[in-house]
């Protein structure tokens, strides 16, 4: 799935038509929280505490985005 520069991964999973689970598409609930198995991410949340966004172990798809330097991201559903 693309995920165009003007939209997060989550408005792109609900239009390609994924089952995905938000609530405040802000990220700060953790609701929509996922795996990250690959790839490096732009942290945008205000869960993650600095050692967390370290280890990118995972990501709110309501706010992350694939970091620049990677933009390949392969996220476990």
């Amino acid at each position: 799935m693309t995920v165009g520069a003007d939209e997060s991964i989550l408005e792109a999973a609900e239009k390609a038509g994924l089952p995905v689970i938000s609530s405040c598409k802000e990220g700060t609930c953790g609701t929509c929280e996922t795996p990250v198995l690959e790839g490096s991410v732009e942290h945008r949340d205000s869960i993650h505490s600095p050692s967390e966004q370290a280890a990118c172990e995972t990501m709110m798809i309501c706010v992350f985005r694939a970091n620049g330097t990677c933009p390949r991201l392969k996220l476990d559903a």
